[in-house]
């Protein structure tokens, strides 16, 4: 029996513990059963176990009580609780105290298992496997920080909600939260809610049956079955329109959907993280935003740093992000010099790390593919321009100069810096300046520029191919 997992069942309703019990031998799981805190205290006591499924509501207590005692004193002990129909409140209390899972009365078969499977898994796993977060770059206090809470998070089920910038990492932070969970081995499903038109949404979360409407041709799973049993990440979930903040409010209370033109609920298994850049307290205030959806997903928030948080960690994220880019682009890495670091390191980087990957992807479509200095990285140039420009534009007493012609001349001198840094290849050009080539051509006879329409026809032609 060394070798057998065991669980410990903590329930005063004689039937819900057999019934328990029952379903865990089946599954070749040792079970024991207690009836108070009492006795399950002395039974965690004397005895080792993998997995403890406790009811809230016990003769001489919460189950919280427990719940809090075994996080203190059995830390690497997945605790899962039962509670009642529509005690959303108790299962969230339950969660932010530690608790793995929850399940709610009446007990089904279907949630029960795979929720078993899954702490046991964690608890056969956890000390044998390392956590894996290396793609979170740096070692400064803040991001060491960032990786404990993430180690931490990946031992519960508990619905994250991970805020921070643009560009910050927050799908970084789901997928490495996913990725050393025991769902690691399941799908990672990352669904933009502000891609979604709001009359397929709830086709493309559930699922939909033959029929159900005009073009319903086959029955077809949603994102939640695509999901079932590893992690739904919702990105923008301040984007969801109210009808539909419901209909996921319900999905993630009962564990189960139902297909648009069905009529039978489907348990699913699937933890949630959700994150946006917007601030869901002032959404809610303004009516945007379901204050019970936001303590369902909100249960436990991770916050991601600007880089702005944590400057020490620039220069290692410079360095990984140039291997990163040369290796997808099969070149060699060019160094960085004492100039361009330190233009680097002066930026305040608002768009944070998807920023300074933009930077320096510029820079190596520019360098001379040994060294990046700072002529390479375009960093300022615009910018210095403009407040310089701006300066004398609004000193300028004798007001002949209109902001349409003021930034039109602007637009004109850094398109004819991007066509001279690429020998007045126009497919270049565009992409030193980050628009298509369509947008490049039609900026350029607008501004008059527009020289050989046959060499662009020809570069067009390039563009595609």
């Amino acid at each position: 029996m060394s070798d057998q997992f065991k669980c410990l069942v903590v329930d005063d309703e004689t039937d819900i513990r057999e019934l328990v019990v029952l379903t865990l031998e089946r599954m070749d799981i040792y079970a024991d059963s207690a009836s108070n805190i009492s006795d399950a205290k002395h039974m965690l006591a004397s005895k080792e176990y993998n997995l403890c499924l406790t009811d809230m509501h016990l003769p001489d207590g919460m189950g919280l009580e427990l719940v809090t005692h075994i996080s203190t004193e059995y830390s690497g002990l997945p605790v899962a609780v039962i509670t009642a129909y529509g005690s959303a409140e108790n299962a969230v209390s339950a969660l932010k105290a530690g608790a793995f899972d929850y399940l709610t009365k009446p007990i089904s078969l279907k949630q029960l298992r795979p929720l078993v499977e899954s702490a046991l898994k964690l608890s056969s796993t956890d000390s044998k496997s390392s956590k894996s977060t290396a793609d979170l770059i740096g070692n400064s206090p803040v991001i060491n920080q960032i990786r404990a809470m993430i180690e931490k998070l990946a031992r519960s089920q508990a619905p994250v909600y991970i805020s921070g910038e643009s560009g910050s990492g927050k799908e970084l932070a789901a997928r490495l939260i996913h990725q050393n969970s025991s769902r690691r081995d399941e799908a990672f499903v990352a669904v933009n809610c502000g891609a979604i038109p709001e009359t397929l949404m709830e086709s493309e979360f559930f699922g939909y049956k033959k029929g159900a409407f005009t073009g319903a041709v086959k029955d077809t799973s949603g994102l939640f079955q695509a999901a079932n049993g590893g992690t739904l990440f919702l990105d923008e979930v301040a984007d969801l329109p109210l009808l539909m903040q419901v209909k996921l409010l319900r999905a993630i209370q009962e564990k189960k959907v139902r297909a648009v033109g069905d009529t039978i609920e489907e348990a699913v298994d699937v933890r949630i993280i959700s994150a946006t850049h917007k601030n869901l307290t002032e959404m809610m205030a303004e009516g945007l935003f379901r204050q019970d959806l936001y303590y369902r997903l909100n249960v436990i928030q991770l916050k991601m740093p600007s880089l702005r948080d944590h400057p020490e960690d620039i220069p290692e994220l410079t360095q990984k992000l140039l291997e990163k880019l040369c290796k997808a682009q099969s070149i060699a890495i060019p160094t960085l010099d004492s100039e361009a670091s330190k233009l680097i390191a002066s930026r305040p980087f608002t768009g944070n790390v998807r920023e300074l990957e933009n930077i320096l992807e510029r820079a190596l479509a520019l360098c001379d593919g040994e060294k990046i200095c700072a002529d390479d990285l375009l960093i300022d140039e615009t910018a210095n321009t403009m407040r310089a420009d701006a300066g004398h534009f609004s000193s300028s007493k004798d007001g002949d100069t209109s902001l349409p012609n003021y930034l039109e001349d602007i637009e004109k001198r850094e398109i004819l810096k991007a066509l001279e840094k690429s020998n007045n290849n126009k497919t270049a050009a565009a992409k030193l300046l980050g628009v298509s080539f369509r947008t490049l051509r039609y900026r350029l006879t607008k501004l008059g520029l527009a020289k050989d329409d046959a060499q662009d026809t020809d570069d067009e032609m390039l563009e595609e191919n």
